[in-house]
């Protein structure tokens, strides 16, 4: 299915992957091809992207999805990309996503959680 990440700066993201979990209002929520239309409003956390070659983040602090059997469009107010690319450093990325998450994340549980989650990637990026 295809995933587009919009910030108001932009795109974050574009491209095919086969599997998401989203930081959705009411708790995490995964989406594969094929799933139902919805709608729904995300919290600050962490946009979970599976894809043939690997897995990569978005950390947001909020927006919304719209889900489509064969497409998710997530519009952010603000995101931070963690995957390793050339010009890119990782480390940089880690902090911002940090600071995001710190900004918003609704409780210390919450934080801890999604910081865990962003340093568990950004070791396997290393």
């Amino acid at each position: 299915m295809k995933l587009e990440i919009v910030a108001p700066l932009g795109k974050i993201y574009e491209g095919e992957v086969k599997e998401l979990t989203l930081p959705g209002e009411d708790g995490e929520f995964g989406v594969l091809d094929g799933h139902a239309p919805l709608v729904s409003t995300l919290k600050a956390g962490v946009v979970d992207i599976k894809k043939d070659s690997g897995e990569e983040l978005v950390a947001i602090n909020w927006g919304y999805a719209e889900v489509t059997p064969d497409k998710v469009n997530i519009i952010v107010d603000e995101a931070v990309p963690l995957a390793a690319s050339e010009g890119h450093d990782i480390a940089e990325a880690v902090a911002k996503a940090k600071k995001l998450m710190a900004d918003f994340a609704e409780s210390n549980q919450a934080l801890a959680y999604t910081e865990g989650k962003i340093e568990s990637v950004a070791r396997n990026l290393i």
